[in-house]
């Protein structure tokens, strides 16, 4: 199994757009990034802790590729909205690749220069690709979200 982690928003949508792909073992959405240990949502949304909401995919690379996982996260927001999605605003917000490793960073760098190079976007993407660091799971009520309640981010 290997890991992937994406910033897109709110991570309620960013973890709809994986939990259903044939080939990703689980979901899991939460806070990364940033300097606050065992961050809240609470201390999120004050856009002070430098931490995204995100969604942890793990994946089995057999049944479903790290750039299928790439395609689907381009697909699932708009990466060049800089610190926002549709009404959501602020740096936890931000469109981010966490890598975790050399070859998912390299993945990255070459999936976005081909959707940048594209023309398909009004705009550049402005999509971070940095390391991953400590994820840090989300309050269970924000897990599975859409599953448990309905509804959905309409993006």
């Amino acid at each position: 199994m290997e890991q992937a982690t994406f910033a897109a928003g709110c991570f309620w949508g960013v973890e709809d757009a994986f939990i259903s792909v044939p080939g990703v073992v689980s979901t899991r959405v939460g806070y990364t990034g940033g300097i606050l240990e065992h961050p809240t949502y609470h201390d999120v949304c004050t856009g002070m802790t430098g931490h995204a909401e995100a969604v942890e995919v793990t994946f089995d690379p057999s049944e479903v590729s790290f750039d299928r996982l790439l395609e689907i996260f381009w697909q699932s927001h708009d990466p060049t909205q800089f610190n926002r999605q549709g009404p959501d605003h602020g740096t936890q917000y931000r469109s981010a690749i966490f890598c975790h490793s050399a070859a998912q960073k390299q993945a990255a760098e070459e999936s976005l220069a081909r959707l940048d190079g594209s023309g398909r976007l009004r705009g550049r993407v402005v999509t971070q690709i940095v390391p991953a660091t400590t994820f840090w799971a989300a309050e269970e009520y924000h897990q599975k979200y859409h599953q448990k309640h309905g509804g959905g981010c309409g993006f």
